[in-house]
Formats: structure tokens, sequence, C-alpha cells
């Protein structure tokens, strides 16, 4: 019989990726017990070890995208306590106001300093919209400025944001398109940073669980929360933003999606990431919109997500000396292997990035819409072309120190 190091390395030369370190996506293993521990615990012992610093790689973007192109997960035997995650998740409902509530405890309230020094000014932490030249500023200026126009939002109108974050979208619609907005998140840093950064502005931020919400808005959007929802609320959240929207008005989701359904997110990104996370599929999605809405638009640009992810972790890794004291190291090799597995998760097309659109009834005339690779400019700033190329920006990836 094979050994856990024999079985382990034949597994890995399926995605060509070898254990002496000699390439950037090879794994340089410090630790034998690297091979029986990935083996027996599959993605969770993965990065539990890389966080115990029993393995290495140049390049945790490259390794991620050969890992999932090949399916490795699907040849490691799911061990006890993975089935029981999944079955977990299939019968009880993990995102209720109570579990909901941990996302935000774990996560979103880790630190204003981690997001501030990772993100750009706007706060935005989900997918840009780039074109060549662009810094991170830039593309998610031109993200902000295309949910608006799917929105086609005008003056004087009222925009519900769920799952607000630190108020950007709310700051830049109110500054940009002169609207108010209501923004809710179950984030208390969020909501404390997002009251600042809207001070003076027609932006009311609540911190405030979505099935509490009440009123009417001309508009609804709701960008990178849905992942939290969690598909035996799917259909609930989708009837709370039809209750909140007037008949002529317009719905927007953006969310993270995978090819087909599954219950929860992997185990290590569970424990340590996003707990109670799920990512919907699109038959999920239309079955919880059917009935409730017309569906106008679907917009599809998760390679986009890649070159964000990048760009996240160049920024924490800029901020790191600043972040060190009070994270630690084992912080940031955790941060390190989500921001850029996730990078490879995206360029290998196993998880995608969708905005769509939604109207009560249909638009009279049909829905008008606009594509991120259109000609989406900033409201009042142009942006400048550097020429900067995205194989360039991928070969500044800092290397493992």
């Amino acid at each position: 019989m094979p050994s856990a190091r024999e079985t382990l390395q034949a597994l890995l030369h399926r995605a060509d990726i070898g254990t002496a370190g000699e390439r950037p996506h090879d794994l340089q293993v410090h630790d034998h017990r690297l091979h029986a521990r990935v083996l027996g615990q599959g993605a969770l012992g993965l990065g539990e070890a890389y966080m115990d610093g029993w393995w290495d790689c140049r390049r945790l973007d490259l390794l991620a995208e050969r890992l999932l192109r090949a399916d490795l997960e699907r040849e490691v035997r799911p061990s006890l306590p993975a089935v029981w995650h999944r079955l977990r998740a299939k019968l009880l409902n993990l995102q209720s106001r109570r579990g909901a509530r941990r996302v935000a405890r774990e996560h979103y309230d880790v630190g204003n300093d981690l997001f501030q020094g990772m993100l750009d000014p706007y706060m935005q932490y989900s997918c840009a919209c780039w074109q060549d030249g662009d810094t991170l500023a830039d593309a998610q200026e031109r993200k902000l400025e295309l949910i608006c126009r799917k929105l086609h939002l005008e003056p004087g109108m009222r925009l519900l944001d769920i799952g607000c974050g630190w108020g950007g979208l709310a700051r830049y619609a109110a500054e940009r398109h002169g609207i108010s907005v209501q923004g809710i998140t179950i984030s208390r840093e969020q909501a404390s940073l997002a009251g600042e950064v809207t001070q003076g502005l027609p932006v009311d931020v609540q911190l405030r669980d979505y099935r509490e919400l009440k009123g009417e808005f001309d508009r609804v959007v709701s960008v990178g929360m849905f992942e939290h929802v969690g598909e035996k609320n799917y259909r609930r959240f989708f009837s709370v933003v039809r209750r909140c929207l007037v008949p002529d008005g317009l719905f927007l989701l953006q969310t993270i999606g995978k090819n087909r359904p599954s219950a929860a997110v992997n185990r290590w990104t569970h424990r340590y990431i996003f707990p109670n996370g799920q990512l919907p599929s699109p038959s999920q999605i239309a079955r919880a919109a059917e009935g409730t809405f017309v569906l106008e638009d679907w917009d599809s640009f998760g390679e986009q997500y890649d070159r964000t992810l990048m760009a996240w972790w160049r920024n924490f890794e800029r901020a790191w000396p600043h972040l060190r004291d009070r994270y630690g190291e084992r912080f940031y090799r955790m941060w390190r292997y989500y921001l850029l597995t996730c990078a490879g998760a995206f360029r290998s097309r196993r998880i995608q990035l969708w905005q769509l659109v939604f109207s009560p009834g249909g638009v009279d005339g049909g829905y008008a819409a606009v594509r991120w690779g259109e000609e989406v400019g900033r409201a009042s700033t142009r942006i400048q072309d550097l020429g900067q190329s995205h194989e360039r920006l991928e070969a500044e990836v800092p290397d493992d120190p």
C-alpha cells in the first residue's frame, strides 16, 4: 500500500504540482506530517498546515488555480467531520439572525485598520471593474459608477443598500448622483466607520438585519452580502426586497457564485474567514426570485475578481509593517492564504461574480443594460491610461518571505 506521502504526491502530479519548491506553484514541504494531514482533512488540513508553517509556496495563487482546475479535492475521501460539515449546512439554517451575526464578529469586525490598509479610498470589499491602466481606486470607482448606471439612478431617488459595508457605495451615490440612501449592516465596525465617512450627506446607516427592514425605496442594491444569506433564506431575502421596492423600481444584486449548488463553503474558509457562508448557484438564485421578480439582466465578470484580489494582496503586504504587532504572524499567513487562493479560484473559473438586475413586473419598453467593458467613466474624474498590462501586475506579486 502506498504511503501518505506517495499518495499525495501522485495526486499533486496530476495537477503538475511538485513538493520540492522548484517552480513558483510548487509546494515547499517543511514537515512531512503534511501528507497525512491533507489526505485526512482535505482543504482544512491544507490551509491549517500552511498557517502552521508546515509548507510554503512562492505563488499560492498559481497553486490554487492548478488544484481547482484538476478538481483534486474530489479525489480526497471526506472525513467524518467533513461529512458532518456538509450535512449540518443542509439540515440547519446556519444563517438565522443569530447565526448571521457570527461572520460580522469574526470577519468584518476584525479591525477597520486592516481593511483600510487593504482596500481603496471608498472601502470597496467586492470585485472591481478593470480597464488597462487602472489603479485599484480607478477600478472601484468604475464599479460604483457601473452600479449606479445599471440602477438608472436619478436625483431625488431613495436607495436602500443592504449590506452597505463601510458606506462607500452610499457615499458615492449620494455625492455623484444626488440621491438619499439608507444603508444597513450587521457589523458594528462597519456601521461606525460608514457613519463617519457619510457625515453631512443624505445617508442613514443602521445596524440592522435585512429581515427587519421596513419602508419603501425607488431602488435597492446589495453588493457582496448575498454570500451570507444562505439557501434556506434566499426566498425570504427576495420577498423582503420586493416589499421595500416601489412597483416601478429596480433591484441590483452583486454576488459571488458557484457553477453548481453546494450547501457550504469549504471547512477552512468556514472556520477562518467566512463562517456559515454559502455561494449560490444560478439555479438557486433563479428559483428564489421566481414569481417575485422579473430578471432583466445577468452580467458575469468573475475574471475581474482575480485582479482585484491581487491588488488587495499587494496593499495588504505594504500595510503589514503597521499591522504586524496587532495581528501577528499566524494571521499574516492566514490572510495571505485567503487572498491568494481566492485569486486562483477565480482564475480557474470554479467560482464566478455576477451582477443581476431585477424589476417587480418588467420594465416598460425593456431594460437598457450597461456592461463593465463599455465606456463607464467616473462622474467627475478622467481615468488616466498608465499602460499597465495584467501580465505586469501578475509579475509584481511578492514571493513568500
